[in-house]
């Protein structure tokens, strides 16, 4: 064969494999045994010394930003005072939001049926797919079974997501403000997270010109959160569709996390971003946790939406492969899911944006008139962001605090409420306000709240002179 062929040395019973090439033979380094006149790759003998078991690079570099900050937080709060907790994004937490009956005896019906006991398909049962294709399915963004993955909550439709789009050393574009989880992911997979600017003084629409000057040809997704944790903003139809011109320009497909899809207050309309995209191909992620008031119960999914088929066969079978790691979603959620989605009364939705509403209307008000702050009016969801008109709290009018997370752990330590500061979402001298809490309690957190400013705030040298004047 050309001057190569291969040879065999035996050393000490064991034979080292070569191959001799112009006259010369080369070993590597495996080892075979004789055994009854026939060779066997031997195994390597190799024994650590001493015990070192390490965690991944995955698990070292997997950080939640905000467990980062509010653990190394001083919460010590104030004896005196019970504690009001504004930061947690569980309706469920005080008991004032109860899921419908309706939804409690669907899941009843489930488990009393005993057909859900099993495993179901990875992806999901047939039938509880397209249960979510005809709730959400309209003429402009049609859907059918195969275009739904049903996964453990919202939250790892996001990971699926991103997963399927993403390669180490790639980018994806994220809000910023924006939801925690999607840095602590992408970076625990090697993705780097490019943060594009919302704009508090336009109600927080992004800032189309700055999100495109950071898509590179190593930008695999964008972003877009609608309507927004953590600011509570709904954008319009219009800054949509410039969104989606922007994603257009470049060919970068769209993850869309639409977990509050539908929790929009009166005066404001929501439209899906698949139902406006002529070519954008959308992975929409959404679930029960806050528009049924159930998280706990980790129901999610992920609405293919494949404009011109750009997705294709291959990130559908990526999305499959994917659910295949942990065998799917729950079970009995997913056989009271049909029943969920269409015998849920729009009563039990609408008072729910109606409380919304009107704690938010309540905490907008109430802080609108305090020293050093500014509350942003939300359009949906659960939350408030508070700032100044301009660039957050004015640090020069709380000359006793350092920045946002000294400002929210004093108020912890004198008043007894705990907002979460936006440091968290790496947007600092801003604190979020979740306004899921009891009405009577959003008033007296918000009496607390202007005790403590009032307290700390100090008018700069130009108040002054404007007083003077």
């Amino acid at each position: 064969m050309n001057g190569v062929k291969t040879g065999k040395t035996i050393v000490n019973g064991q034979c080292l494999n070569g191959t001799e090439v112009n006259g010369k033979v080369a070993h590597d380094t495996k080892l075979y045994v004789s055994v009854n006149g026939s060779l066997y790759p031997a195994k390597a003998k190799s024994r650590r010394q001493r015990w070192e078991v390490k965690p991944s690079e995955m698990a070292n570099n997997t950080l939640n930003p905000i467990r980062a900050i509010v653990d190394g937080m001083k919460l010590t709060p104030n004896q005196d005072k019970p504690m009001i907790s504004l930061s947690i994004g569980d309706p469920t937490v005080f008991g004032n939001l109860p899921t419908d009956d309706a939804v409690l005896q669907a899941m009843k019906d489930a488990i009393d049926s005993q057909k859900f006991n099993g495993y179901a398909p990875s992806v999901g049962y047939l039938k509880s797919r397209q249960a979510v294709a005809n709730f959400y399915s309209c003429p402009e963004a049609p859907l059918e079974a195969e275009d739904v993955i049903l996964t453990s909550g919202c939250s790892q439709a996001i990971d699926l997501a991103i997963s399927v789009l993403c390669n180490p050393g790639d980018n994806i574009l994220v809000p910023c403000p924006g939801f925690s989880l999607y840095k602590t992911l992408a970076v625990s997979m090697g993705i780097q997270v490019k943060l594009y600017n919302l704009l508090p003084e336009k109600s927080w629409e992004i800032n189309l010109q700055h999100m495109e000057s950071l898509i590179d040809e190593r930008t695999s997704c964008l972003i877009v959160t609608n309507p927004s944790n953590p600011c509570g903003s709904v954008f319009s139809k219009e800054h949509l569709l410039k969104i989606l011109k922007v994603a257009s320009r470049h060919c970068v497909p769209i993850l869309a996390d639409e977990i509050y899809n539908n929790m929009v207050f009166p005066g404001s309309h929501c439209p899906s971003i698949a139902s406006l995209s002529s070519d954008v191909p959308i992975l929409s992620c959404g679930g029960l946790a806050k528009r049924w008031l159930v998280p706990g119960w980790r129901m999610g999914w992920i609405l293919i939406h494949d404009r011109n088929e750009i997705f294709g066969s291959e990130i559908r079978q990526g999305l499959v492969k994917l659910s295949q790691r942990i065998l799917g979603a729950c079970t009995i959620v997913q056989g009271a899911l049909e029943s969920i989605l269409n015998n849920t009364p729009q009563s039990f939705y609408n008072n729910t944006i109606c409380f919304l509403k009107c704690n938010s209307e309540i905490c907008f008000n109430e802080l609108s008139t305090v020293p050093g702050l500014c509350p942003i009016m939300p359009s949906g969801a659960m939350y408030l962001m508070v700032s100044t008109k301009t660039v957050g709290i004015d640090m020069d009018h709380f000359p006793d605090f350092k920045n946002d997370v000294d400002f929210t752990e004093r108020l912890v330590t004198e008043q007894s409420v705990f907002c979460l500061p936006a440091s968290a979402f790496e947007y600092p001298n801003f604190f979020r306000i979740v306004v899921t809490v009891p009405e009577e309690m959003m008033v007296e957190a918000c009496g607390r709240i202007r005790e403590f400013c009032q307290r700390h705030y100090r008018p700069s040298s130009r108040d002054s002179n404007d007083l003077d004047q």
